[in-house]
């Protein structure tokens, strides 16, 4: 390829950046000319986050208990145990609890005093989930904080608020929903959202999926 080439395709890739992207990567070019970070660092870190931790990974988990009684009821029982029990699952940190939520009951959590959470299997925690309105609400209006997600439960459902601490992560095991019992456990997870391990939001509907691919 000649110099040509390769300077078309630089171009090429910089078009289809987003602006986020764009800072993202000049940022990263400081940071490697002044040699405050090495390039195969950040490669590393960007492996990590895209393979090792993230809801993609608690979307397996899900999708393994939903599948898996017995693998469900290790879960229930300790979850970093049976996580790390299986061979094709990343390894976990100690301290997770996985809760289940069921016809009457709904499980959420929150971290009330800071934002501690489980980044093995949810990866970063989104904005809100810092925010002092939701670390204070949630505790004292859950109902009213899940209408604000879009979430209207049942009055006669019970609501149980999980209190994350550094010691202590949460994962909500949302219900499987009606139409995928014979489903593979890979489209399984594809319905699964942070929100719903979470406990602000529900699985994805098969129409829902298939608009975000």
């Amino acid at each position: 390829m000649s110099d040509l080439d390769r300077h078309d395709h630089a171009h090429g890739e910089e078009s289809t950046l987003t602006d986020i992207q764009k800072r993202v990567k000049a940022l990263e070019s400081i940071l490697v000319s002044k040699g405050l970070v090495e390039r195969a660092v950040i490669d590393q870190i960007i492996e990590h986050f895209e393979r090792r931790v993230g809801p993609h990974v608690g979307a397996r988990v899900v999708a393994r208990a939903w599948t898996d009684q017995q693998f469900k009821r290790a879960l229930l029982e300790d979850a970093t145990k049976a996580i790390n029990l299986q061979s094709d699952f990343p390894e976990v940190g100690q301290h997770l609890i996985a809760v289940e939520n069921s016809d009457s009951l709904h499980n959420v959590v929150v971290c009330t005093l800071c934002s501690c959470y489980p980044w093995d299997v949810l990866g970063l925690p989104p904005v809100w989930y810092k925010s002092a309105p939701y670390r204070s609400r949630i505790v004292s209006e859950p109902r009213s904080v899940l209408k604000d997600f879009g979430m209207e439960l049942s009055g006669d459902k019970k609501i149980r608020v999980w209190d994350s601490t550094a010691e202590t992560r949460y994962l909500v095991i949302p219900q499987m929903p009606a139409f995928a019992d014979t489903m593979s456990e890979p489209d399984l997870a594809n319905l699964v959202t942070r929100d719903s391990m979470i406990g602000t939001g529900e699985v994805l509907s098969l129409t829902e999926r298939d608009v975000n691919g």
